[in-house]
């Protein structure tokens, strides 16, 4: 692992462990899932019934080929995205050699404080980003100012006046500048954390919905930290967005609360992905132990575990 990868992973970390406080569930409008088009999910098309499975994968003391050929011998399969994590400037690249090119680039690209992008300061950084994406030729889902509705990054509301508009009007401007250099291979996820923080009414996720016009698939982060169920850490943004826009659940991953308690709720997570047909993506924060507390992310940290999440892996919901 490289210098700019740990840098990005211990900034991930810090945010992990503010998610972690426990906060109360935003509730939305209930609403059933309806059978989605084939045409939703822009250029990462949602397939209904089928959901892709991948992982950010970042393994201690391996590459990330060397962790796609372990993941590859345990699952039996590749993975269908590979997440990874760009700084906001200073790291563009050209291509990806290590994602294999059948799986789909998942892209979390760090923000700004929101002026700095609205007042067009921003406009140059953005079009490289777009020319270097659109260049790599190849499926992206884009996940840029993720977890806007926590305090924890420059970007969410807690840091910009608690005005999730300028959030709003930074996505608009920076979908307009892609559009412009020709980054039709772009997919645009926007998404939120599960709860928010502060909760609040000014910092509701809703608040930072960019419009249907502006987003491809919606995504959550949520993790139990707190043994939270897939139902309580995903249904708020299913019910909310889940019959107009295919839903990723872009991080996620099972915490062990002792000893054999990972693989339960890796088979709820599958059970409930099986009953949630908007859900057209699972993305698992595949990582070691967080530093500073006993928290592992890794899915075959015990073999029932690893178990569980072969399972999942080879139905055939989860091939997308």
């Amino acid at each position: 692992m490289d210098d700019e990868q740990r840098g990005m992973d211990r900034r991930r970390v810090l945010s992990l462990m503010a998610m972690a406080a426990p906060a109360a569930v935003l509730t939305a409008a209930v609403a059933h899932p309806a059978e989605a088009a084939t045409t939703w999910g822009g250029p990462v098309r949602f397939r209904p019934g089928r959901a892709m499975l991948g992982s950010y994968l970042s393994l201690r003391g391996r590459t990330l080929t060397e962790s796609l050929a372990l993941r590859r011998r345990q699952l039996g399969r590749e993975q269908r995205i590979v997440h990874r994590y760009y700084p906001w400037t200073g790291y563009a690249p050209v291509s990806e050699p290590e994602v294999p090119s059948g799986a789909v680039l998942m892209v979390s690209w760090d923000g700004t404080f929101h002026k700095r992008i609205t007042s067009g300061k921003s406009d140059r950084d953005i079009a490289l980003m777009a020319t270097r994406l659109a260049g790599m030729q190849r499926p992206i889902m884009l996940r840029w100012g993720w977890e806007m509705n926590g305090n924890w990054f420059d970007w969410d509301g807690a840091h910009n006046g608690r005005k999730p508009a300028g959030y709003i009007k930074s996505w608009r401007r920076m979908h307009r500048i892609f559009r412009d250099e020709g980054a039709s291979n772009v997919a645009w996820v926007w998404g939120p954390n599960w709860n928010s923080g502060p909760d609040v009414s000014w910092n509701r996720f809703q608040r930072y919905y960019p419009g249907d016009a502006y987003v491809d698939w919606v995504g959550v982060s949520g993790y139990n930290f707190s043994k939270e169920s897939p139902r309580t850490l995903f249904t708020p943004i299913v019910d909310a967005y889940g019959k107009r826009k295919p839903i990723v659940l872009a991080e996620t991953a099972a915490i062990g609360h002792g000893r054999n308690t990972k693989a339960p709720w890796i088979r709820r997570l599958s059970a409930y992905v099986d009953a949630t047909p908007s859900i057209g993506a699972v993305v698992w924060f595949d990582t070691d132990q967080q530093k500073g507390t006993s928290r592992n992310f890794r899915p075959d940290t015990d073999a029932e575990a690893l178990a569980a999440y072969r399972k999942m892996a080879r139905k055939s919901r989860f091939s997308g």
